[in-house]
């Protein structure tokens, strides 16, 4: 049985072969500024997406993306600002969250949530 972390990694994964399918450019994978963390960074259009990336293997406690909170939001909204600093980003930034739901039968159900924050 994988836990926890595992999971969470393989969701990753999967969410950035998901968005490379979709045209995005990932630039980073698990960006940390200080305690906090951004699971990817993309880039399509000029546009700087900064994703969460939520994996599930049922619903019994909520849809995957329902786990992102105000607070885990700000903290990735502030890492973001490092980010975008850090790089002198000039263009458009976006916050995101990918929602991988593992089906029972071990399809996946992945949403692109586009503007789930700001």
């Amino acid at each position: 049985m994988a836990t926890h972390n595992d999971t969470g990694r393989w969701g990753e994964e999967r969410a950035a072969e998901f968005m490379e399918k979709q045209g995005y450019q990932i630039i980073e994978k698990n960006y940390t500024y200080q305690h906090m963390e951004i699971d990817l960074i993309a880039e399509k259009d000029k546009m700087l997406v900064f994703v969460e990336v939520k994996t599930r293997s049922g619903t019994g406690f909520g849809m995957p993306e329902e786990f992102v909170n105000y607070t885990k939001a700000k903290l990735i909204m502030k890492a973001a600002e490092h980010y975008i600093f850090d790089v002198d980003w000039q263009y458009d930034v976006r916050f995101d969250i990918i929602a991988i739901l593992i089906l029972p039968n071990g399809h996946l159900d992945i949403r692109h949530v586009e503007d789930a924050f700001y």
